[in-house]
């Protein structure tokens, strides 16, 4: 049976915890709500892109769409892009993301294809490295990035394009974690090359009016595809970041109260134990006074 001492320092450790795990909680439910703004504000602007990207490939087929729509033409080689956190204490959020890229290569592997891995954060790297080493070929450092910005996702995306120009693969998918409420985050899987619209997204309603572009369309798709490809990341790594602050805050909120709990189990424990040494000291006394 621990001594009083040892109870008393153990409560005193956990309260102190409790009070990290409080102001975790509180800072991570500051900054959600500025991840979240930012996240839902990036939305009509991928949206409408990918409105704009559905309907100038409606009208571009074959050799003279650009690569990045067209693709290399083949299937065997697939780039998984894995965008995780680059910090820890947010339960089972960089896990889910990971248990998604793991189901889409090992799908993947299981038809044969070649399958290489490019990591951005540094959980996601750590988990998949256990079982894909073999399969890694480069890791993206956003940790010097306080806050997610066009140029955290310009450098994923340029490494991207860079290898994609280098033909090292033929299909690049990008996971990630949707973000759809405090609790709730939802591990997506989405082809970020050859460039495609995410699904439901429809041509803008021109009305019956038809357009002539100047210059032609397959020049306009040169231009705004990189770009596409930047805001469709853009918005999975936002996306990400409020998802993140919303699993630390529930998971430190979830720590705070089983620190409670604890604490309340073993005041609960000293108080006995302090009530036995008690009533063992006044039976020893009595017993003395009765031998007397």
């Amino acid at each position: 049976m621990p001594s009083l001492k040892e109870f008393r320092n153990r409560i005193a450790s956990v309260k102190s915890t409790q009070k990290i795990t409080k102001a975790m909680q509180m800072v991570a439910a500051a900054k959600l709500k500025r991840a979240q703004g930012a996240a839902e504000a990036a939305r009509p602007y991928a949206e409408r892109m990918a409105s704009v990207i559905a309907n100038l490939s409606s009208s571009v087929q074959g050799e003279g769409a650009p690569k990045l729509l067209r693709g290399t033409g083949e299937d065997g080689v697939h780039l998984v892009v894995v965008a995780t956190s680059e910090r820890g204490l947010c339960g089972g959020f960089n896990t889910q993301i990971v248990r998604a890229a793991r189901e889409k290569i090992a799908a993947l592997l299981a038809e044969g294809k070649t399958v290489k891995i490019l990591t951005a954060g540094k959980k996601g790297r750590d988990q998949l490295r256990r079982l894909y080493a073999a399969q890694m070929v480069g890791h993206i450092d956003l940790s010097g990035y306080r806050t997610i910005d066009a140029s955290a996702a310009q450098l994923i995306g340029d490494k991207v394009r860079e290898m994609f120009d280098a033909d090292e693969f033929d299909v690049a998918h990008l996971v990630f974690s949707q973000f759809r409420s405090v609790i709730s985050q939802i591990p997506t899987v989405r082809q970020l090359i050859p460039a495609v619209a995410p699904q439901g997204a429809e041509p803008p309603d021109l009305k019956g009016a038809a357009y002539i572009y100047e210059p032609g369309e397959a020049e306009i798709l040169d231009a705004l595809l990189p770009r596409y490809v930047d805001g469709q990341i853009l918005q999975a790594l936002l996306e990400n970041q409020a998802g993140f602050y919303g699993a630390q805050m529930s998971a430190m909120d979830n720590a705070t109260r089983n620190a409670g709990d604890l604490i309340q189990k073993l005041t609960l424990r000293y108080n006995r134990q302090r009530q036995a040494n008690i009533t063992k000291e006044l039976i020893e006394i009595i017993s003395g006074a009765e031998a007397l």
